[in-house]
């Protein structure tokens, strides 16, 4: 089963499963299950939902919550009208959230369970959102999402789409203090699957009986794009309102799941729960990972424990996911092979590039750049971002460092850029520094990524106070944390007279990192 391939659009997708599954079922939620037939039916509502309120294809609608059903319900309804859905992070300080809404110019904000009171606070702060509605009737005064939806007819609004039409906005950490929107259009989304043909490695296939666990949070590509692949395919898909632990671990006894994708950090969590190994894993075929590197003894144990087929994915929200990806037969914990990304998926081209931009040959360590047809459209409103990141041919640059051996296989070795992954999130130094500058005791700040053996890394800020102000570690974490989502937040600060520059007057950031990293092989973790 590898779904409808003649599909141009999500929206295409829907129809197609809808003809084709019916009854089966599409999502299940906290006891709630919702049939393909029925998917296609609620997304129309949606569509007329939106078109009804006056949005025009093309135009923002934003969600601020936890994973849910109403959110992919939302997502594919809106590709029906042509609006674009812009998911939230939950996990972001109330400045980053209202930067979000009015970047993206959304007008309508839909808030899931538990962020009523922070879209209550922050409302007068929205400069385009006519209506807040919520998904689970937390707010008598407010529209709610179910009856919202259920007043529009259920027949296909007809709208025409492209496919190069976006789809959803994700926003990443940026590099100057602001995050960057980045636009998938529908194409982009549909490519790598279109790209695997009717013959896809064995560990890409999906079959009838497959059930699918979507954990990881929907402002993530991992979220909503492994929630939308398993649309694609017919796949059941249970939803995590969030990760936990325990409960994943309850949904793989309740439902039987056979194929997940997690970040390293939350396969050690799932992993330590003392009663994992009284579990019964056998419908598990594959357990998809990435996002941040893993350490070798944790996936070592991850085989042992969960005795499954593993693929280590590599890729950015920039190339919709999933680009690189290390296949099961090459998990072989003792082969050289288990330390690199894996080979290039098909349609997907990869180079290593010196600073000129010209192509390195095997092992030699230059910037991974690579060109498919799942690159993004661009940076929402930021045409020039958009050109540094992708040239005239459809290059996109990562900003990691890395080199290609002799077979293809690609290697992870360092990032030219100065971004922090800790626990699979993408964290920029700017952003950080920006937030810790805002105090009037600091003078500047520079924050660097260190190892970390439960998140891979941390942050760690180093920081210059103004002469003759005294200022405590702990004030000033607080103080960042009230501007910025807690795990951008520096986990240790130490006081400097002053920061390392080079002759140019550039701080030099390896100069501070390189304490930590005595004795790594790589300069990621």
């Amino acid at each position: 089963m590898y779904g409808p391939r003649e599909a141009a659009t999500l929206a295409d997708v829907v129809r197609l499963q809808a003809k084709a599954r019916g009854d089966q079922i599409a999502f299940e939620f906290e006891g709630r299950c919702t049939s393909f037939a029925a998917l296609d039916r609620h997304t129309n509502q949606v569509a007329h939902a939106l078109i009804a309120t006056g949005l025009k294809p093309g135009q923002r609608i934003a969600y601020l919550g936890k994973n849910s059903d109403a959110y992919f319900e939302l997502l594919l309804g809106a590709t029906k009208a042509g609006v674009v859905m812009t998911p939230i992070n939950w996990r972001l300080a109330d400045p980053e959230v209202v930067y979000i809404v009015n970047d993206c110019k959304a007008v309508l904000l839909f808030v899931g369970h538990g962020y009523v009171d922070e879209a209550r606070r922050l409302r007068d702060q929205f400069t385009s959102v006519s209506t807040i509605i919520t998904t689970e009737g937390d707010a008598p005064d407010w529209p709610d999402y179910t009856a919202w939806r259920n007043a529009q007819p259920s027949s296909d609004p007809g709208i025409a789409l492209q496919e190069s039409a976006v789809a959803i906005q994700l926003y990443t950490s940026g590099t100057t203090g602001h995050p960057k929107g980045a636009m998938l259009s529908h194409g982009n989304l549909l490519a790598l699957v279109r790209a695997n043909g009717t013959e896809p490695p064995e560990w890409y296939r999906w079959s009838s009986d497959d059930v699918s666990l979507v954990a990881m949070p929907i402002f993530h590509i991992g979220g909503s794009g492994w929630g939308v692949l398993g649309v694609f395919h017919g796949a059941r898909g249970v939803i995590a309102r969030e990760f936990e632990p325990h409960k994943v671990l309850d949904l793989f006894e309740q439902h039987g799941i056979t194929k997940l994708f997690m970040v390293p950090a939350a396969m050690q969590f799932v992993v330590r729960q003392p009663r994992t190994r009284q579990m019964d894993f056998s419908r598990l075929r594959y357990m998809m990972y990435g996002a941040s590197p893993i350490p070798a003894a944790l996936l070592k144990e991850c085989i042992n424990v969960f005795k499954c087929g593993f693929v280590q994915m590599y890729g950015m929200t920039e190339t919709t996911g999933t680009i690189v990806a290390l296949a099961p037969e090459d998990h072989d914990v003792e082969s050289e092979k288990i330390r690199s990304a894996g080979k290039a998926l098909p349609g997907v081209e990869l180079a290593i590039l010196d600073p000129d931009g010209n192509r390195l040959p095997p092992r030699m360590i230059g910037e991974i750049a690579t060109r498919s047809a799942s690159n993004m459209i661009g940076y929402w409103n930021l045409p020039e971002a958009t050109a540094r990141a992708i040239d005239g041919d459809n290059w996109l640059r990562t900003g990691d460092a890395g080199y290609l051996d002799e077979d293809g296989f690609l290697y992870i070795h360092d990032r030219i850029k100065d971004m922090i992954i800790s626990g699979g999130e993408n964290i920029y130094p700017a952003e950080v520094e920006s937030a810790l500058c805002d105090h009037p005791d600091v003078a500047e700040a520079a924050v660097i990524g260190i190892p970390d053996d439960l998140w891979g890394e941390t942050v760690k800020a180093m920081v210059v106070l103004k002469p003759g102000r005294e200022l405590s570690a702990h004030d000033l974490i607080a103080f960042a944390h009230q501007r910025i989502a807690k795990f951008k937040t520096p986990r240790s600060i130490d006081f400097l007279p002053e920061l390392p520059r080079n002759g140019s007057g550039k701080i030099l950031r390896r100069e501070l990192r390189a304490p930590y990293w005595v004795g790594k092989d790589r300069q990621v973790n």
